[in-house]
C-alpha cells in the first residue's frame, strides 16, 4: 500500500497548489540567503523541491543548486519550468539521497517535513541534512507552527479551478494536522480524493530531532518577515543552524 504522498503529490497537486507564485519564493529566498550568508556561487540542496521555485530563484541568484524530490510529476514541471537548464533535479527519497554531500547549505521548505508516522523516520531525514552538508554547512528547514495552525485552522472550504470543484477538509487529530481533498471534475462529475498528514511537532520536540541528527541549531524565525518566532502569534517555525 503506497503512502500518503506518493498519491498526493502527482498532477493534481498542480491544480490544488496552483497559487503558489514564483515571486513570493524569490522573495522567501532573499530573506534565506540574509539569513544563511551564503558565499557566492555556493552549491545549494533544496530537499523536497517541489515544482522547483526555491530552486530556479536561487540558482537565478547565483547558486550552484541541486533539486530534489519524490514526486515525477512536480519535477517534471520544474524542468519544463524558464531557467531549469540551471539546476540538477534528482528524484529521490528525503531519507536516503544518492548524493555525495558537500553542499555548503541545504533549505526544506513550504512544510516538507512531518510527513512520516515515527520519528526515526524524521531523525533519517535530518542525519541526510547533515551527511549533505560540508562542516560548517548551513540549513534551513521551515516548518508550521503548531499552536498558530491549531488556532487558525479553517475546517473546511471549496474553490473551482477552471473545470474542477475543490473541496479541502482540515481537521488536527492524533498529533497530526490532516487535510482531506477532493477535487470534481464538473465536465464528468467524477471525484479524485487525497489525502495529506504532517506530524505536529513543538518548537522543543524539533529542536531534540535536530539534537539528535548532530546538527546545531542557531535561530529560529516566525515568519519570512518575522525576525523573532512568537509560539503563539508566529504562522511559521524557520528552523536555520547548520552542521558543526
Amino acid at each position: 500500500m503506497s503512502e500518503w504522498y506518493e498519491e498526493s503529490f502527482g498532477e493534481d497537486y498542480l491544480i490544488v497548489y496552483r497559487h503558489r507564485d514564483f515571486g513570493g519564493a524569490r522573495r522567501e529566498v532573499e530573506k534565506m540567503i540574509a539569513w544563511l550568508g551564503l558565499p557566492e556561487k555556493a552549491k545549494v540542496l533544496d530537499l523536497c523541491c517541489g515544482m522547483g521555485r526555491h530552486s530556479l530563484a536561487l540558482a537565478e541568484a547565483g547558486y550552484e543548486v541541486t533539486g530534489v524530490d519524490l514526486s515525477e510529476a512536480l519535477l517534471r514541471e520544474a524542468r519544463a519550468q524558464e531557467g531549469a537548464g540551471r539546476v540538477k533535479w534528482i528524484r529521490s527519497d528525503m531519507r536516503d539521497l544518492p548524493l555525495e554531500g558537500g553542499f555548503d547549505a541545504v533549505v526544506n521548505l513550504f512544510t516538507s517535513f512531518g510527513y512520516f508516522e515515527k520519528d526515526e523516520e524524521h531523525v533519517k531525514v535530518l542525519r541526510e541534512i547533515w551527511r549533505m552538508l560540508k562542516p560548517g554547512g548551513r540549513f534551513i528547514i521551515d516548518f508550521l507552527n503548531p499552536s498558530y495552525v491549531t488556532a487558525h485552522l479553517v475546517p473546511h472550504s471549496t474553490r473551482e479551478d477552471g473545470d474542477n470543484l475543490i473541496d479541502e477538509k482540515r481537521r488536527v487529530e492524533d498529533g497530526y494536522v490532516k487535510k482531506d481533498i477532493i477535487l470534481t471534475s464538473k465536465s464528468d462529475g467524477t471525484p479524485r480524493q487525497y489525502h495529506e498528514r504532517v506530524k505536529l511537532y513543538s518548537l522543543e520536540k524539533f529542536r531534540g530531532l535536530i539534537a539528535e541528527a548532530g546538527l546545531a541549531l542557531e535561530a529560529v524565525h516566525g515568519s519570512y518577515e518575522e525576525d523573532v518566532y512568537e509560539a503563539e502569534t508566529s504562522p511559521r517555525m524557520i528552523f536555520v543552524g547548520k552542521r558543526p
